[in-house]
């Protein structure tokens, strides 16, 4: 039986998994927010900043690019001095690259050479950085070449100690520096060519927007003599540019020694250089010169300038009083004498006032009917005349046969039980007479 017979194992049953259906998705409909207003940011007046003022000695060719990872400060105030003779041209007067960003001092120059240009520096803000070619003498027939995008550009060397600035903040492209005054880290989009001295007579900004639009040829000049073709610029920005949050819309020479004299709104002005002799231009890729004593710069700002302006939200809202101006306008008005306050009279109570947890009088007591039979007549309320005294003689001969005690439980009030009709007595005292036996009587009769 072992080898012709074979088990058959036990059979297990597996019930069908069960379906699943996920619950049903209520449908939310997406609410829209509107985006918030940015505020303008409020007016900073410029601290103290330390500057470096040096005579640089510009190339006669143009020198290769340099990439600097922060924003040059905003313009100083350099009014140029008298023209010494015909035919110089004042250079300098901008910002450039000689380890960190230094000051190059304006002065009256002649051409190297016959027939050569002075070609002013050239800024621009490309992928985060600056692109800066400072500011040289090109030979006759030669012409500005802007650093074309893809090349390859070597990084500025920074000196020794130098503390980074803040990064452009402003659209790419060719700029200017900021006027005189601004937040740092602003730039001002400006035509390849234009000086950076146009923007000294600007008013600071502290946001972007300001711009320099093309080029307009005026042949009538009233401020310059012995002038009759000057090329100007317009200086454009809206009010929430500036830091007086007005527009701006002004017509601006674009030489150099022309837009520096202009009256400007804040008073930067340059230090003038430690040593008359003027240092090499920063060559790429190379250490860059040693530099002088940094000198201090205050910039004297206007008056209207330092007052905050209201934020966006702030003009919507309806204005809402602080605690401490709400307590300076009390103590400015003047205080009204005291009233004179009329008297309480004292509160008169209903006839069946009860007081609370005043047990409610039965009506047995509190309408029992008189001796003579007439109508009870209640005083207070609550029970007749002649209870009353009755009460009054009972605690004058007892005084102390009843000290009710605190009750534990209020007890329920009983019902009202009708009390039978009192005759009357007569008032007259009557001598009180011996009582007779039961059985004299009965003998009398």
């Amino acid at each position: 039986m072992l080898s012709g017979c074979v088990v058959e194992p036990a059979r297990v049953y597996y019930p069908p998994p069960q379906a699943y259906y996920p619950p049903a998705q209520q449908y939310q409909p997406r609410q829209y927010q509107q985006p918030a207003q940015q505020d303008p940011t409020d007016y900073q007046e410029p601290a103290p900043q330390p500057v470096v003022s040096v005579y640089v000695e510009p190339p006669l060719v143009q020198p290769a690019p340099v990439l600097v990872a922060w924003a040059p400060p905003p313009m100083l105030v350099e009014t140029p001095p008298p023209m010494p003779y015909y035919g110089a041209i004042w250079t300098g007067g901008y910002w450039v690259w000689e380890g960190n960003w230094v000051w190059a001092h304006g002065r009256w120059a002649g051409p190297p050479q016959p027939g050569y240009a002075w070609v002013n520096p050239y800024y621009e803000h490309r992928d985060g950085a600056v692109v800066f070619v400072n500011g040289f003498w090109a030979a006759p027939g030669v012409t500005f070449v802007a650093p074309p995008i893809g090349i390859s550009i070597a990084v500025g060397i920074v000196a020794a100690g130098v503390i980074a600035g803040p990064r452009c903040h402003g659209p790419e492209g060719v700029f200017v520096p900021a006027p005189p005054g601004s937040h740092f880290g602003l730039i001002v989009p400006a035509p390849i060519g234009t000086s950076p001295a146009v923007v000294t007579s600007a008013p600071p900004i502290i946001n972007t927007g300001m711009h320099i639009t093309t080029i307009n040829n005026v042949n009538n000049v009233t401020n310059v003599t012995n002038v009759t073709n000057i090329n100007n610029v317009t200086i454009v920005a809206p009010p929430s540019a500036t830091a007086n949050g007005r527009a701006v819309n002004s017509s601006v020479p674009l030489q150099p020694h022309l837009a520096a004299g202009m009256t400007p709104v804040v008073h930067a002005y340059a230090p003038e250089p430690v040593s008359a002799k003027p240092i090499p231009a920063y060559v790429a890729g190379h250490q860059p010169a040693v530099l002088p004593v940094a000198q201090v710069v205050r910039p004297v700002v206007p008056p209207e300038f330092r007052q905050q302006r209201p934020s966006i939200q702030q003009e919507q809202q309806s204005p809402q009083q602080s605690p401490q101006q709400s307590q300076q306008q009390s103590q400015t008005m003047p205080q009204r004498a005291p009233q004179p306050q009329p008297q309480q009279q004292p509160q008169q109570l209903p006839q069946n006032y009860q007081q609370p947890g005043q047990r409610a009088t039965p009506a047995w007591q509190s309408n029992p009917v008189p001796e003579n039979g007439s109508k009870p007549v209640q005083t207070d309320g609550r029970m007749p005349q002649y209870e009353q005294q009755r009460q009054q003689q009972l605690t004058q001969q007892k005084p102390q046969q009843y000290e009710p005690k605190p009750q534990q439980m209020e007890q329920r009030p009983q019902p009202a039980q009708p009390k039978p009709a009192a005759q009357p007595q007569n008032r007259e005292k009557k001598e009180p007479s011996e009582k007779k036996p039961e059985h004299e009587h009965e003998r009398e009769r």
